[in-house]
């Protein structure tokens, strides 16, 4: 019975979105307010019936409903309720309808916080999101229904959750990523609107560019808590594997970078507008694009979802036609945005503008990497791996030359900077940076060029921050009053610049002087990893709720004494049939330890994978502070619509039939 509830609720969503997609979109472009009012009760009609959807799933689950074909798939009455929870999301079918509950939901705040947007453009905006919604919505309910039932030949027990998704990371991942790849549609949608009244203005900039920041947050804290989850739940003790999925999220990460500076630049000096607003679709087409690739099946990885190519068919389908409908509209009306404003070669401007160039040529550089050898495949070419040494080669000289400008543009001006005055700003923080850098490398106990590039790029940006805030806090009434005078659009800009110093010096010196050492022990036996002696006490074995384990016992010792034990295990899920590495790490600010146990090799013996990782929660930590920075950002009050912002729409916005925007109360 609920089954079949959930997936009427689904149907009833759908036609909701139909409705969202035609309605206010007609009655904008007629100037009919009585049609634009639909758009907000529309909205929430389609976030209350995939929500119903949503919980009806979830509660299968914690019942142990395996007549419901995908609890049978993806569960078993063993597992602990928590990871029958994120079970809801640990296949196709229920991935994408979380993924559907994101985008209304997003729907749905677009439609409760911005009461204040004219109603022309509220009414557009909402209309797009509703045609994105039909999408997703068609492609459940045709192709991946998550509440197809096994009758009458119901399973007597689940054949259990992937043992590598029973963890807290995949409680958390996959929500937060999915939030920042749903959350660019906001962003597109926005843009969308803005060419369909040709008004690219600065108060589109400024509407818009909350939406991006908090998405853009949203999935840097998703591929962090990726990068997090694979280091220590895989075995392999790596931190990015350059995973074909891993990826696809990285590229609208990179292009929603570029897009949220593009923003700003759009916002404070009307110029770069043609280019933000191809910045945006392109972001949420690489969204789209990510999803395709996990769920198509064109590729294998452990992160992917789905092999059926019906599916895969359908996704190309609508990335298709979401890519060719919205750069139609793009090349017929960005023409007509003209732009008269100058600034000089050494402006905040270019600055920025050279920024964005690396940032979408890094984008383009992993995206051929990454489809390349996919497209040989599929016309049956060849097959060709390209791995971790060719992004590594040619990735890391544009994150050095973005963390390089980045450093320089922060002292720079709008519209006109003095050369002299700038170059004299530059000297002390390049002089500080390259001693800082000189000291690292001192420390680490080894030079190499690459290394030294990546830790002055991160003491740079850092130092040049830090020095830039300085100069902010300058005040006659002193300089915590100073501080206290920044925005906080300033202080999230501060804190994403050094979290982005942070993950960079992560990087470079986990990279180049970490160090993994595979050996063969039995109780009694030491091995050395860098400073510290690892000893190999014992071997045990425990039960968990759903599976067994043998563990080692390993007492780490630096200098002689004793700094922490270690039990890492090698778990067996009886249910799948499945064993699991689980390491055990001892993680410090500075530093990791990281021990896992591998294969038998004799009676006594196992295969012992140890690891030294300095500065590698850097990475995670540094992630973090961008996504509190961006989140901070979005607090800003300039970010509140104005009336002087609705009274400019009202007067000057004329859509196509000439009929004038109308402000919402």
């Amino acid at each position: 019975m609920y089954p079949e509830l959930g997936q009427l609720a689904l149907i009833l969503s759908l036609l909701l979105a139909v409705l969202l997609s035609v309605v206010p979109l007609a009655g904008a472009l007629t100037g009919r307010d009585s049609l634009q009012a639909f758009a907000r009760p529309l909205a929430t009609g389609m976030f209350v019936f995939t929500a119903l959807a949503f919980v009806i799933l979830t509660h299968a689950f914690l019942v142990d409903d395996f007549s419901v074909a995908y609890v049978a798939n993806n569960s078993n009455s063993m597992l602990p309720w928590y990871y029958k929870m994120s079970a809801v999301w640990g296949g196709h079918e229920g991935s994408l309808l979380m993924w559907i509950l994101m985008l209304i939901g997003w729907t749905l705040a677009v439609a409760i916080f911005s009461r204040n947007l004219p109603s022309v453009m509220i009414s557009q905006v909402l209309s797009v999101l509703g045609m994105v919604s039909v999408g997703f919505l068609l492609f459940i309910i045709l192709t991946s229904n998550p509440f197809d039932r096994l009758l009458p030949n119901v399973p007597a027990d689940g054949q259990d959750l992937n043992p590598l998704l029973q963890d807290i990371g995949l409680i958390m991942h996959p929500p937060m990523l999915y939030m920042g790849y749903v959350g660019f549609s906001v962003a597109f949608a926005f843009a969308i609107a803005a060419l369909i009244n040709g008004r690219l203005d600065a108060a589109w900039a400024r509407w818009s560019r909350p939406w991006t920041t908090v998405a853009w947050s949203f999935l840097t804290l998703g591929i962090a808590l990726g990068s997090w989850w694979a280091y220590y739940e895989l075995g392999w003790g790596g931190w990015w594997f350059w995973d074909p999925v891993e990826n696809a999220s990285l590229l609208p990460w990179l292009s929603g970078t570029a897009l949220m500076h593009s923003l700003a630049v759009t916002e404070k000096r009307g110029v770069f507008k043609s280019w933000t607003v191809l910045l945006a679709i392109v972001t949420f087409a690489l969204s789209l694009l990510g999803t395709f690739l996990v769920r198509s099946g064109v590729l294998t990885s452990v992160h992917a979802f789905a092999s059926d190519p019906e599916r895969g068919s359908f996704l190309l389908a609508l990335l298709a036609i979401t890519i060719l409908a919205s750069l139609t509209l793009y090349a017929f009306r960005a023409p007509v945005v003209h732009v008269r404003s100058r600034y000089g070669s050494l402006s905040r401007e270019i600055f920025l503008l050279l920024n964005n160039v690396l940032l979408v040529s890094a984008t383009l550089l992993v995206a051929i990497g990454t489809l390349y050898p996919l497209v040989l495949d599929y016309l049956d070419l060849g097959k060709l791996s390209i791995g971790e040494p060719f992004f590594n080669t040619t990735f890391s000289p544009l994150a050095v030359a973005t963390g390089l400008l980045l450093g320089a543009g922060i002292f720079s001006r709008w519209k006109k900077t003095d050369g002299g005055w700038l170059a004299r700003k530059l000297l002390w923080p390049l002089a500080v940076s390259l001693i800082a850098s000189a000291l690292v490398m001192i420390g680490y106990g080894g030079f190499a060029p690459w290394a030294f590039l990546g830790v002055f790029a991160a003491m740079w940006v850092t130092v040049a921050t830090f020095w830039d805030l300085w100069d902010k806090s300058s005040s006659r009434k002193g300089r915590l009053h100073g501080l206290k005078r920044q925005s906080r659009s300033y202080w999230g800009m501060v804190l994403g610049h050094l979290g982005l110093a942070m993950v960079m010096a992560g990087a470079t010196v986990v990279s180049n002087y970490g160090i993994e050492r595979d050996v063969r022990m039995q109780p009694g036996d030491r091995a050395m990893v860098g400073d510290y002696e690892i000893v190999f006490t014992d071997i045990g074995e425990r039960r968990g709720p759903n599976f067994t384990a043998q563990y080692g016992s390993f007492d780490v010792y630096l200098d002689g004494k004793l700094v922490t034990d270690l039990h890492p295990e090698k778990r067996q899920y009886p249910v799948g049939m499945s064993v699991m590495t689980e390491a055990d790490i001892d993680a410090g600010l500075f530093r990791d330890v990281f021990v896992a146990v591998g294969e038998r090799v004799s009676d006594e013996a196992w295969a012992i994978r140890l690891q030294y990782k300095p500065l590698v929660r850097w990475l995670w930590l540094g992630s973090l502070v961008m996504a509190i920075g961006g989140f901070l950002a979005i607090a800003d009050k300039r970010y509140r619509i104005r009336a002087r912002d609705e009274a400019g729409w009202k007067n000057e916005v004329q859509v196509a039939t000439g009929h004038p925007a109308e402000v919402s109360s």
